[in-house]
């Protein structure tokens, strides 16, 4: 049986960890490559930096904070925000990571995913889908959660795998910041829509919200943020918690 990840998050914006409460009301939680040191210390599967606001700002990825994080870290790093076309993509490969995240760049053009994956392969893109509940359906978000698209995120997700995603990185917004649990429901949609591994985000609050989401939710991984930079969740305690509810986890950690 594949065992479930436990992704930290690094939301940064002007070169410091932020966290907020859907999307706004931003909070400095750190330096990114300390933060992600400490995470990976504390058995992290893997390191998510999001450039939260390259992509509103019109710039482009900081290349120094992803190149001088990843000389940090020893596990998988994924890094996201202002990454427009297929050059952006190799300068922020060249600077460490290991796979990126794009969303806005993606909606408005499909066959970006198609070209960075047929240059690093589809194990290194990842399409991250900020989804917001709207009549009685979700509604895709670009722009750091700024602009809706109109698109529907179930239909989002498996024209992206199509394309040659090889992961979707699933953002519930209503959920994101509140510790209210992630959207099992919208999670296990999308799970359901594509045969590539779901990353489920937003509303962890305890160890029970990681067990629901890979056991009703059903994702392949859970992502966090708040909830680790603030001291409120061990990731190796939670390991510990989610082995005793038979989830299958890497271990050690």
């Amino acid at each position: 049986m594949l065992t479930k990840r436990i992704i930290a998050c690094l939301d940064v914006d002007d070169g410091r960890v932020v966290k907020g409460v859907q999307f706004v009301n931003l909070r400095d939680a750190g330096d990114p490559a300390e933060c992600a040191a400490a995470h990976a210390r504390d058995g992290a599967d893997e390191i998510v930096l999001l450039d939260i606001t390259a992509t509103s700002d019109k710039r482009r990825t900081m290349i120094d904070v992803v190149s001088r994080t990843a000389r940090c870290l020893f596990i998988p790093f994924t890094v996201g925000g202002g990454i427009r076309e297929l050059a952006d993509a190799e300068a922020v490969f060249e600077a460490g990571a290991d796979k990126i995240a794009i969303n806005s760049a993606a909606v408005k053009d499909s066959t970006l995913i198609g070209k960075i994956a047929a240059r690093f392969g589809s194990q290194a893109v990842v399409v991250a889908i900020d989804a917001k509940r709207r009549n009685k359906g979700f509604e895709v978000f670009v722009a750091g959660g700024r602009i809706p698209t109109g698109r529907d995120a179930i239909l989002w997700a498996r024209e992206a795998a199509a394309c040659g995603a090889g992961e979707i990185m699933l953002t519930s917004m209503d959920r994101d910041g509140t510790k209210a649990g992630f959207d099992c429901e919208l999670t296990q949609l999308v799970a359901d829509a594509v045969s590539i591994p779901v990353i489920a985000s937003g509303g962890a609050g305890s160890a029970r919200d990681f067990i629901e989401v890979f056991q009703s939710g059903r994702a392949d991984a859970a992502l966090a943020a708040s909830i680790f930079h603030f001291g409120l969740e061990n990731i190796g305690q939670l390991k510990l918690e989610l082995r005793a509810a038979n989830v299958p986890v890497r271990w050690p950690c």
